[in-house]
């Protein structure tokens, strides 16, 4: 839940209505939700912070929250919805308005994953007519909204009068929500949508298939059981018999909940549940329901089946004839590719991938790297296109894509390691490990939120995408802010890998040698100041637009310096690029395969919103940031944070700005230290040049994380600048807390 946290925490404190306590209870989270509400509680002192020593559940969390409160209502908030803004303040009117009734109920919205939002169904209710304040008996209609305790408030004083306590196990609502409207005297609604009850596509614990599901026969057995308890509540027994059927009925329906060996279990206690609490002269309903709540009656689960059977064979046909139309239409799975998946997984094989097969870079390579070196029986395959085979260390094993090994290898590896997707086509097996790489620090919107951006979504197939997502097993990332937005924008089963980012380990290994020897391959003049110039691409253009002038920036800087021109590899060798080719001051390193040793090689970064700022703050240099577009990038994408109120260094919007700030000096002046000191806290948090081996020691060798914490940022040297490198005050480089080789 960490991911949505703190939108839910946000959502509550922000609101007009300040007259709150939040308790926000962690009951013994496996994330980072504990020291979310930490964080939360010493910011604002209307939060209090409750560590349970165990995990006990929902409803006996909630109960611990419960004692802690001190408010006059009490309101119930799951950690992944939010509230709507002023909601609260409505919510105080309409209790005024009503002379503090014991309950008020109001409206919620489904939001889902999407980004879709859609009303409650029996929203209608509210419009009906009827008193303003009420009993259930009065106005029955509003218990036929979903019986969950969140969208409801409730005074305390009279929760606490009648002992109402949430139970343990799945269903916790239920025998709460029916007995607290059933006694309440007083109730009033409020037609308002208060709450965005978020639909997450994986994560929801009702749609586990578990044994728990059984919990709903003892919830409600402690319905009926208080229902017994008070002789004035005996005409309700009818009414909630056939909602105990119909939920009894709708557990079964769904495919995710109950076990298929338990099914019958399952529809035996239903059974038992019918005859204990079935009341005198009961009516049962009419049409298809009536039939199931009759076979029920009689513990017919044999015709139950067939009955259901019958009812999914007539969607099977239509389906089968969808499916097999689509099949002829479309393209058969290579045969050599199916035969190869009948074979057994090779336990000791590896495959690395890297944007498509553009060859030996980013995360896959240096995870590729550190294998040979601690788990050489390990065989690494690298995935590259023909044109790239050129580049690949010396006795690397690869394969090209859409031959007939690649679809062997793909068939019968262990481990992939991929920083994108691969093809639709893969088919992951049971017992393979997928390491989601990723390839930087998202600042522009990822995944499914860019729904809402079809300019720059360009017609993605977003079902597409998550089946592709859904392969993943491990996703990594470099710092907090990525790990919970990877959960966000990608709404699958993976795990976070909180390791940092195996590509930036050279950052804290590379010597003052390296850098030189990297700058002199680069054609760096000595005692030239070398501005490392790395736009990314425009969601809003088709093609390269410079963005800059960098003829005229090279012009303004003079002869002390060098600009390191390096294009998006969306864009390769584009005509715009290789026009300043002819400047003594400009070199075009869009060809250079590791964009890592350029940044090595470099003074300082000239960036625009490239993913690349968050890797170079790891050296510890000047980083200027030209934002020329902001707003129309930020309109045409999305982005995550305001770069313009968090940047890593001072901030040009227009090249006059930008050649301001070079000739100036300020680039490199106090200002920018502490921009970027900020900056480095917030996005460099788990690289400390150990990542790689962090990952294969996990991943591959089945050592626990814990073997090999990350080390804090001020106990780590990075690589020596060039300026230190050329006036001899280089330190060593310090990875993991120890000098790097």
């Amino acid at each position: 839940m960490q991911s949505f946290l703190r939108e839910c925490l946000d959502s509550v404190l922000e609101q007009s209505f300040r007259d709150i306590e939040v308790i926000a209870v962690n009951d013994c989270s496996p994330d980072r939700c504990g020291e979310i509400v930490d964080e939360y509680a010493e910011a604002d002192e209307r939060v209090r912070a409750l560590h349970l020593p165990e995990n006990v559940g929902l409803g006996r969390a909630r109960n611990a929250g419960m004692e802690m409160a001190r408010g006059d209502y009490l309101f119930f908030l799951d950690s992944d919805d939010t509230l709507t803004p002023d909601s609260l303040q409505l919510i105080a009117d309409r209790l005024a308005q009503t002379s503090d009734p014991d309950v008020l109920i109001f409206d919620y919205a489904r939001t889902f994953w999407w980004g879709g939002e859609t009303r409650n169904s029996l929203a209608s209710v509210f419009r009906t007519e009827g008193p303003e304040v009420f009993t259930a008996k009065q106005r029955p209609e509003f218990l036929n909204l979903i019986m969950v305790v969140w969208n409801k408030v409730y005074r305390r004083e009279f929760v606490e009068q009648r002992g109402f306590q949430f139970p343990p196990g799945y269903y916790e609502d239920t025998p709460w929500t029916f007995p607290v409207l059933m006694s309440a005297e007083r109730m009033a609604a409020l037609d308002h949508v208060v709450v965005h009850y978020r639909q997450r596509r994986q994560g929801n614990i009702l749609r586990t298939v578990s044994r728990k599901h059984f919990d709903i026969f003892d919830q409600y057995q402690r319905v009926f059981t208080f229902l017994d308890s008070d002789p004035a509540l005996a005409s309700w027994r009818p009414w909630l018999f056939n909602k105990m059927i119909d939920h009894f009925i709708a557990i079964l329906a769904k495919p995710n909940r109950v076990p298929n060996e338990l099914r019958a279990e399952f529809f035996a206690m239903a059974h038992r549940h019918y005859r204990r609490y079935l009341p005198a002269d009961y009516v049962r309903p009419e049409g298809e329901t009536g039939i199931r709540h009759a076979l029920i009656a009689r513990g017919a689960y044999p015709v139950y089946q067939t009955l259901k059977v019958a009812n999914q064979g007539r969607r099977k046909v239509r389906k089968t004839v969808r499916a097999t139309r689509k099949k002829v239409a479309g393209k058969r799975m290579d045969r050599l590719y199916e035969a190869a998946l009948k074979e057994p997984i090779d336990q000791n094989l590896a495959v690395y991938s890297a944007y498509w097969g553009r060859g030996y870079v980013c995360n896959p390579a240096a995870l590729h790297a550190k294998a040979k070196e601690i788990a050489p029986h390990i065989k690494g395959v690298v995935v590259a296109k023909q044109e790239e085979v050129k580049k690949l260390p010396p006795g690397t094993d690869y394969v090209i894509p859409g031959t007939a090994r690649y679809w062997e290898v793909m068939a019968r590896a262990k481990y992939f390691f991929n920083n994108v997707n691969f093809e639709d086509r893969f088919v992951k097996r049971p017992g393979t490990v997928h390491v989601q790489t990723q390839h930087g620090t998202p600042l522009k919107h990822m995944g499914i939120h860019m729904l809402a951006h079809p300019v720059a979504a360009k017609g993605m197939n977003f079902k597409n995408l998550l089946q592709r997502s859904d392969r993943w097993d491990f996703c990594i990332a470099s710092n907090r802010f990525s790990s919970e937005i990877w959960e966000r924008a990608f709404p699958c089963s993976f795990a976070p890998l909180e390791s940092g980012y195996p590509r930036n380990d050279i950052f804290y290994t590379a010597t003052g040698e390296d850098v030189r020897r990297l700058r002199d391959e680069l054609g760096i003049p000595e005692g030239k100041i070398a501005v490392l110039y790395a736009p990314t691409h425009r969601d809003y253009t088709t093609r390269f637009v410079p963005q800059l002038d960098v003829d005229r920036l090279a012009e303004a800087l003079g002869d002390d310096y060098v600009v390191l021109m390096r294009g998006h590899h969306f864009y390769e060798r584009a005509s715009e690029l290789r026009g300043s080719e002819a400047s003594a001051r400009i070199i075009d390193v869009t060809s250079h395969t590791s964009s890592e040793e350029l940044q090595l090689a470099a003074d300082v970064l000239l960036a625009d919103y490239s993913s690349i700022m968050f890797d170079y703050a790891n050296l510890d240099r000047p980083i200027v940031i030209y934002a020329n577009d902001w707003d129309a990038y930020k309109a045409a994408r999305g982005v995550y944070f305001d770069l313009m109120e968090e940047p890593p260094g001072h901030v040009a919007r227009t090249q006059d700005e930008l050649h301001d700030i070079f000739v100036s000096g300020a680039w490199k002046d106090g200002r920018s230290d502490t921009l970027r000191d900020a900056f480095r806290r917030k996005f460099c948090e788990y690289d400390d040049g150990m990542a790689a081996e962090r990952v294969i020691r996990q991943i591959i060798l089945g050592e626990p994380a814990e073997n090999l914490p990350v080390v804090p940022l001020d106990e780590r040297t990075p690589a020596p600048s060039p300026t230190a490198v050329r006036t001899g005050d280089a330190k060593e480089p310090v990875a993991g807390g120890v000098k790097a080789a």
